[in-house]
């Protein structure tokens, strides 16, 4: 079982630095989605700015989300190299 998100942070370029339950860190790049269904309204730099946690996983306005799962096995380790 993969851990919750408990901090999400959006980042200008469509990622989002996220700091898990387990207190690992990583990078989830969300550019791949944004072409996809309900997913093409986060191409609004507001409405991708407005990503929260909610049990666990992160939303975004208009009940956008994506679980947790998702976003741990889709994610990168976080490097301070990669958000320079």
């Amino acid at each position: 079982m993969n851990p919750h998100v408990a901090i999400v942070k959006p980042l200008e370029n469509f990622e989002l630095l996220l700091t898990f339950t387990s207190g690992e860190q990583r990078i989830f790049d969300a550019k791949p989605y944004l072409d996809k269904g309900v997913f093409k309204r986060l191409r609004e730099k507001n409405c991708f700015m407005g990503a929260r946690v909610v049990s666990g996983s992160v939303e975004w306005p208009g009940e956008i989300d994506l679980s947790y799962d998702t976003l741990y096995l889709e994610s990168q380790p976080f490097s301070s190299q990669i958000a320079a």
